[in-house]
């Protein structure tokens, strides 16, 4: 066995995703299952929210969990065994009206993983989606004007 460590990840910050990545592999020699379960979602019209709010839903619903298990499928993939887990919505199935960046994160998400397990059949890697209904989820309440505040993670 090992002892735990505790790593801090920002999944939005695609940035250092790698450099965590690296310091598990070191740290532990390999994964054996991967849990993607990091999430951001923010309720609003279309038009009320801002393209750059849109883009940082993106990357914390689609391109964090793709940058991790890129980051640890090459050591997977040598070992030819492995579990990765995609804790999505299912908003990534079918959209509500005030959701649109969150439930295209979650749709992005569930198309890149259903291809990634038809792929990784070949090296007995396992991947898998689970698209829970609604969930309470942690909220801070957003002073006027600030709509990283409107953000729920």
């Amino acid at each position: 066995t090992y002892a735990p460590k505790l790593i801090l990840l920002d999944i939005s910050d695609i940035s250092c995703i790698q450099d965590v990545a690296k310091e598990i592999l070191n740290c532990y020699g390999c994964v054996d299952i991967l849990i993607n379960n990091a999430s951001m979602k923010v309720k609003g019209a279309v038009q009320s929210i801002s393209l750059e709010l849109d883009k940082k839903i993106m990357d914390a619903n689609y391109f964090g969990p793709i940058t991790l298990t890129k980051a640890i499928l090459p050591n997977m993939i040598s070992r030819r065994t492995g579990q990765i887990v995609l804790i999505n919505s299912i908003q990534g199935k079918i959209g509500i009206p005030f959701r649109a960046a969150y439930a295209a994160s979650k749709h992005a998400a569930v198309g890149f993983f259903d291809c990634l397990r038809a792929e990784m059949e070949e090296f007995d890697i396992s991947v898998s989606t689970v698209n829970p209904t609604f969930i309470c989820s942690y909220h801070r309440q957003p002073a006027p004007g600030n709509w990283e505040a409107s953000i729920w993670k």
